[in-house]
C-alpha cells in the first residue's frame, strides 16, 4: 500500500497503478464493446484519435482494493461505457439543457449560413468592390488631367508674359485663374459625386449584411450563457465533502475562467466517481493508448502525468482533505555544493551546471547559476549568462565579466558562431546514424513548461545528430543544435516526426528516471579580446 495518494503531476507509477493499467491494457487490446479507431490497425478507417486513460486505487469503507478507469474526453462518440466512470457533466445528454440548446444554436448557424450564401450579398460584395476600384480610377484621371491642365496654364503664363501687353496679359491671366477655380470646384464635386456613389454600394450591403450580424450577436451571447451555464454545472467534489464549480475554482487562477474541456480529463472523472460512492482514492496513474498526436509527444501505453493548465486548479481542489505526496517540483532545483569552474580569465569563465538546477532564478527558487554568478563576481558589469541550460539538463555555460565582453559573445551567438555539442543517452535503439531535425516549436499553453510540435505558430527549430555508441538497449547520441529552442533537444528526441526515443530519464516527454540523460559537454567559440578560437570539454557523468 502506498503511505500517500499520488502527485499527479509528477510520479512514477505505484506498483498497483501499473497492475490495474496492465487489465485495462489488456481490455483495450482484446474488446469488443464499443467501436473507436485509435490508430493502432492500419485496417481500420475514418479518424485515428489516441486517447488518455486513467485508473485509481480504491478502497471500500469495508477495506477491500480495487480499482477504477476513465478515460479523458468523449469515447466512441460516448461519454458512458461499460466498465468507466461517468463524466461529471453528461453534454451529450438529449434532454439536458446544452443539447436542445444546441440544436438552437445549430439552427442559428444554419440561417446565417443560408444568408451568407446569398446570391445578392455576392453581387452586393462584388459592387461595392468595384465601385471602390472606379472612384479611385476616377480620381486619379481627373487628378492626372487636372495635373496637365495646371502645366499648360503655367507655360502660357509664361508665353504671356512675353507676347502679351498689361491689358491683354491681364485678361488672359484673369481667364487662367477662373479655370484654376473652376478645376478645384469640380474636384470637389466629383469626390461628393464619387462618395454618394459609395454610400449606395455600402448602404446596399449592410442591408444584407444586418441581418446576418444580428444573428450572428444572438448566437455569440447564447453561446457565452451557454458555456457559463455548463461551467456552473461542473461540480466538482473533495476529500472534505466539499463542492466548487469550475467559474469558482478558475476564477483564482492567472487564466480567470475555465479553458475549454476543462473537467473532461481522466483524472478529475475519477475522484469524483470515488468522492460520489464512498471510495477512498489510494494511488492514480494515466496512460496515453493510441497513435501518437501530431503536436504533443504521446506514447503508445505509455504513463504521464495529469495536464497542468485544465487539471492542476481542479485537482488542487479535489484532492483538499486527502493526504497527498509532496511536490518533487517544489523540491527541484537545490543544489549545496559549490559550482564547478572549468575556465576562467580576466574577461569571462566558463562553467560546468548541475542537473536540476537553474540557469536563472524562477518564479519560485531564486537559486541560480546567475545569482550564484552575481555573489561571485560583485564588480562585473552586463547580463553575465550569454545562454541558458534547462534546470534539467547540465553542462557547459559561458558567463562574461563584463558588458563589452558579452556584447561580443552575443553577436557570435546571435551570428551562430558559437559551436555547442551535447551528449546524451537515449531510451531505446535508433537505426539512423546521423541526420538532421526540422520540427518547429512552441509552448503548450495549457501545459507548460512543455513544448508542442506546431507548423503554424511554432519557431524555427533545427538540430543535427550523430550516433555514437549503442549500450544494450540505449543509444548514446550527440546533438548539434542549429537553433536554441526551449526542450529543443528533448522534443526532438522525442517526437515521434523526430528520433520517437526520448532521452533517458526525461519526466516530460519521456520515462523518469535518476536524472535526465542530457549534458553539454563542448563549447567552442573565439575569444573576444584574445581573438583565438578556444573550445572546452566537460564529459558526461553518465
Amino acid at each position: 500500500m502506498p503511505k500517500q495518494f499520488t502527485f499527479p503531476f509528477y510520479y512514477t507509477p505505484h506498483v498497483l497503478s501499473i497492475k490495474a493499467a496492465d487489465e485495462v491494457k489488456t481490455y483495450l487490446s482484446s474488446q469488443s464493446d464499443f467501436e473507436h479507431n485509435f490508430g493502432l490497425d492500419e485496417t481500420k478507417k475514418g479518424l485515428k484519435i489516441g486517447k488518455m486513460f486513467g485508473v485509481m486505487i480504491v478502497e471500500t469503507k469495508d477495506g477491500q482494493l480495487g480499482y477504477i478507469t476513465a478515460f479523458s474526453g468523449k469515447l466512441a462518440e460516448s461519454n458512458y461505457l461499460k466498465g468507466f466512470v461517468p463524466p461529471i457533466y453528461d453534454t451529450l445528454n438529449k434532454d439536458g439543457f446544452y443539447k436542445q440548446n444546441e440544436a438552437y444554436l445549430n439552427l442559428l448557424t444554419a440561417k446565417i449560413e443560408a444568408l451568407q450564401q446569398n446570391p445578392e450579398l455576392e453581387k452586393a460584395e462584388k459592387n461595392l468592390k468595384q465601385t471602390k476600384l472606379k472612384n479611385i480610377q476616377k480620381l486619379e484621371d481627373f487628378k492626372r488631367n487636372a495635373k496637365a491642365e495646371k502645366q499648360k496654364r503655367k507655360q502660357l503664363r509664361v508665353e504671356a508674359e512675353q507676347t502679351l501687353n498689361d491689358l491683354e496679359k491681364s485678361v488672359f491671366l484673369e481667364r487662367l485663374k477662373q479655370q484654376s477655380i473652376q478645376s478645384n470646384i469640380d474636384l470637389k464635386y466629383i469626390k461628393l459625386n464619387l462618395e454618394a456613389e459609395l454610400k449606395k454600394a455600402e448602404d446596399l450591403l449592410a442591408e444584407l449584411i444586418q441581418p446576418i450580424e444580428r444573428l450572428k450577436l444572438e448566437r455569440k451571447t447564447l453561446s457565452a450563457s451557454l458555456q457559463k451555464q455548463i461551467h456552473e454545472h461542473y461540480q466538482f467534489l473533495n476529500a472534505n465533502g466539499e463542492t466548487q464549480n469550475l467559474i469558482d475554482i478558475f476564477k483564482k487562477t492567472d487564466l480567470g475562467k475555465p479553458p475549454a474541456a476543462a473537467g473532461e480529463c481522466a483524472a478529475p472523472k475519477l475522484f469524483q466517481y470515488a468522492y460520489q460512492n464512498d471510495l477512498k482514492p489510494i494511488a492514480m496513474a494515466e496512460f496515453y493508448w493510441g497513435i501518437s498526436p501530431t503536436a504533443e509527444v504521446r506514447k503508445h501505453g505509455q504513463f504521464y502525468p495529469s495536464c497542468r493548465g485544465r487539471c492542476e486548479p481542479i485537482l488542487g481542489h479535489m484532492m483538499q482533505g486527502l493526504d497527498v505526496e509532496p511536490n518533487p517540483i517544489a523540491l527541484a532545483g537545490v543544489f549545496k555544493g559549490e559550482l564547478e569552474i572549468i575556465y576562467e580569465d580576466d574577461f569571462l569563465l566558463v562553467l560546468n551546471k548541475p542537473h536540476e538546477f537553474l540557469s536563472v532564478p524562477g518564479k519560485t527558487i531564486k537559486d541560480s547559476v546567475l545569482t550564484r554568478m552575481q555573489t561571485y563576481l560583485p564588480k562585473a558589469t552586463g547580463p553575465l549568462l550569454l545562454h541558458r541550460l534547462d534546470m534539467s539538463t547540465s553542462g557547459l555555460l559561458l558567463v562574461a565579466k563584463n558588458e563589452r565582453t558579452h556584447k561580443k559573445l552575443q553577436k557570435q551567438f546571435i551570428e551562430r558562431k558559437v559551436k555547442k555539442r551535447y551528449v546524451a543517452l537515449l531510451d531505446g535503439v535508433l537505426e539512423a546514424t546521423k541526420g538532421t531535425i526540422n520540427i518547429p516549436l512552441r509552448v503548450d499553453l495549457n501545459n507548460r513548461p512543455r513544448q508542442l510540435v506546431c507548423y503554424e505558430h511554432g519557431k524555427k527549430a533545427i538540430t543535427n545528430y550523430e550516433v555514437i555508441a549503442i549500450e544494450g538497449n540505449k543509444t548514446r547520441i550527440h546533438f548539434y543544435p542549429i537553433s536554441g529552442r526551449t526542450h529543443q533537444l528533448r522534443v526532438h528526441a522525442a517526437h515521434h516526426k523526430g528520433l520517437n526515443t526520448p532521452i533517458v530519464g526525461d519526466d516530460l516527454y519521456g520515462t523518469i528516471s535518476d536524472r535526465l540523460h542530457l549534458h553539454a559537454e563542448t563549447l567552442s567559440f573565439e575569444h573576444p579580446v584574445k581573438k583565438a578560437w578556444v573550445s572546452f570539454t566537460c564529459k558526461a557523468p553518465f
